[in-house]
């Protein structure tokens, strides 16, 4: 295989994604680490709860929640990376392969099924 007169496409929203992702991944395991802790400050507590019990079942469903949020975006962050690596490869040289020739017939050959 010999690269096509070295033509190349030219870097396009794949490359302004892929440099944006890092921030996507922090700010999807910021943001539930933020809630996390963010309800446990006392004023936060004394503000929707009365009770000890209400104020663990409050923490209890906020970690679930940011639980559920950081794996609910994680999967589409790495989908989203592994497709822009798909459009970067599919945008590198192209490649001619050798010639094969192809015998075109307009119908088949007959075979012998004795053999």
């Amino acid at each position: 295989m010999s690269k096509l007169h070295n033509h190349r496409y030219p870097p396009g929203l794949e490359r302004e994604i892929l440099r944006k992702i890092p921030k996507y991944l922090l700010a999807s395991v910021l943001i539930p680490l933020f809630m996390v802790i963010f309800v446990r400050l006392p004023l936060i507590e004394s503000l929707f709860t009365r009770t000890a019990e209400e104020v663990a079942k409050l923490h209890t469903t906020i970690d679930f929640l940011s639980i559920a949020i950081f794996v609910s975006v994680l999967p589409i962050i790495v989908t989203v990376l592994i497709g822009c690596i798909i459009v970067m490869l599919m945008k590198g040289p192209a490649y001619v392969a050798d010639a094969y020739d192809v015998d075109d017939a307009d119908e088949p050959d007959d075979v012998d099924k004795n053999v």
